[in-house]
Protein backbone atom coordinates (compact mmCIF):
# COMPACT_ATOMS: atom_id res chain seq x y z
CA UNK A 1 0.00 0.00 0.00
CA UNK A 2 1.21 3.56 -0.67
CA UNK A 3 1.71 6.30 2.17
CA UNK A 4 -1.19 8.28 0.51
CA UNK A 5 -3.71 4.80 0.73
CA UNK A 6 -2.15 4.31 4.26
CA UNK A 7 -3.38 8.15 5.05
CA UNK A 8 -6.64 7.47 3.54
CA UNK A 9 -7.29 4.19 5.33
CA UNK A 10 -6.43 5.48 8.61
CA UNK A 11 -8.67 9.07 7.79
CA UNK A 12 -11.46 6.28 7.09
CA UNK A 13 -10.78 4.02 10.29
CA UNK A 14 -10.63 7.25 12.35
CA UNK A 15 -14.29 8.42 10.91
CA UNK A 16 -15.53 4.74 11.06
CA UNK A 17 -14.51 4.20 15.07
CA UNK A 18 -15.90 7.49 15.51
CA UNK A 19 -19.36 6.48 14.09
CA UNK A 20 -19.53 3.27 15.69
CA UNK A 21 -18.80 4.86 18.68
CA UNK A 22 -21.47 7.29 18.46
CA UNK A 23 -23.75 4.88 18.28
CA UNK A 24 -24.49 5.61 13.97
CA UNK A 25 -25.08 9.40 14.53
CA UNK A 26 -24.22 11.21 11.62
CA UNK A 27 -25.05 9.03 9.38
CA UNK A 28 -27.65 5.52 9.49
CA UNK A 29 -28.21 2.09 11.27
CA UNK A 30 -30.12 -0.25 9.70
CA UNK A 31 -31.01 -3.56 11.59
CA UNK A 32 -31.98 -6.95 9.21
CA UNK A 33 -35.36 -8.48 9.11
CA UNK A 34 -33.88 -11.00 11.11
CA UNK A 35 -32.50 -8.93 13.69
CA UNK A 36 -35.20 -7.13 14.13
CA UNK A 37 -37.41 -9.96 14.52
CA UNK A 38 -35.21 -10.45 17.75
CA UNK A 39 -36.83 -7.80 19.69
CA UNK A 40 -35.89 -3.85 20.54
CA UNK A 41 -33.64 -5.60 23.23
CA UNK A 42 -31.95 -7.29 21.56
CA UNK A 43 -31.28 -4.94 18.58
CA UNK A 44 -30.14 -2.22 21.02
CA UNK A 45 -27.87 -4.99 22.82
CA UNK A 46 -26.47 -5.43 19.18
CA UNK A 47 -25.62 -1.95 18.62
CA UNK A 48 -24.65 -1.89 21.86
CA UNK A 49 -21.66 -4.46 21.12
CA UNK A 50 -21.02 -3.21 17.51
CA UNK A 51 -20.27 0.57 19.35
CA UNK A 52 -17.53 -1.30 21.48
CA UNK A 53 -16.29 -3.94 19.43
CA UNK A 54 -12.52 -4.13 18.86
CA UNK A 55 -11.49 -7.55 17.35
CA UNK A 56 -10.02 -6.42 14.57
CA UNK A 57 -7.52 -8.37 12.46
CA UNK A 58 -6.42 -9.11 8.96
CA UNK A 59 -8.83 -11.57 8.54
CA UNK A 60 -11.93 -9.14 8.93
CA UNK A 61 -10.55 -6.32 8.33
CA UNK A 62 -7.60 -6.41 5.39
CA UNK A 63 -8.05 -3.00 4.83
CA UNK A 64 -7.57 -1.76 8.11
CA UNK A 65 -11.01 0.81 7.98
CA UNK A 66 -12.44 -1.31 10.86
CA UNK A 67 -15.63 -1.33 8.40
CA UNK A 68 -16.81 -5.00 9.25
CA UNK A 69 -17.07 -7.36 12.52
CA UNK A 70 -18.73 -10.10 13.90
CA UNK A 71 -19.84 -11.28 17.25
CA UNK A 72 -22.19 -13.63 19.30
CA UNK A 73 -25.23 -12.27 21.18
CA UNK A 74 -27.64 -14.71 23.11
CA UNK A 75 -26.47 -17.38 21.16
CA UNK A 76 -26.48 -15.72 18.03
CA UNK A 77 -23.71 -14.80 15.25
CA UNK A 78 -24.34 -11.38 14.22
CA UNK A 79 -22.34 -9.68 11.45
CA UNK A 80 -21.83 -5.43 10.74
CA UNK A 81 -21.13 -4.04 7.86
CA UNK A 82 -20.33 -0.23 7.24
CA UNK A 83 -21.04 0.87 3.78
CA UNK A 84 -20.18 4.42 2.28
CA UNK A 85 -22.74 6.26 -0.16
CA UNK A 86 -23.54 9.69 -1.40
CA UNK A 87 -25.08 12.29 0.73
CA UNK A 88 -28.06 11.50 -0.90
CA UNK A 89 -28.15 7.80 -0.13
CA UNK A 90 -28.25 7.29 -3.94
CA UNK A 91 -24.87 6.18 -5.14
CA UNK A 92 -21.34 4.98 -3.27
CA UNK A 93 -19.45 7.87 -2.04
CA UNK A 94 -16.88 8.96 -4.38
CA UNK A 95 -14.50 9.61 -1.31
CA UNK A 96 -15.22 7.95 1.97
CA UNK A 97 -12.43 9.59 3.48
CA UNK A 98 -14.25 12.69 3.13
CA UNK A 99 -17.46 12.79 5.52
CA UNK A 100 -18.11 16.27 3.69
CA UNK A 101 -19.73 14.04 0.36
CA UNK A 102 -20.06 10.43 2.66
CA UNK A 103 -23.06 8.95 4.43
CA UNK A 104 -21.81 6.43 6.28
CA UNK A 105 -25.11 2.77 6.85
CA UNK A 106 -24.37 0.44 9.80
CA UNK A 107 -25.86 -2.70 9.08
CA UNK A 108 -26.36 -5.28 11.53
CA UNK A 109 -27.08 -8.65 10.52
CA UNK A 110 -27.63 -12.79 12.04
CA UNK A 111 -24.57 -14.22 10.14
CA UNK A 112 -27.10 -16.41 8.02
CA UNK A 113 -28.36 -13.07 6.00
CA UNK A 114 -24.71 -12.32 5.03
Amino acid sequence: MTLLGDKRNAAIRTLNDAFRGAGGLGGRVLFTAGVSDLGVEFSHLALGLVRLFDKFDPDNDPHGEHDFGGFELKGRKLFWKIDYYDKALEYGSDDPADPGQTTRVLTIMLAEEY
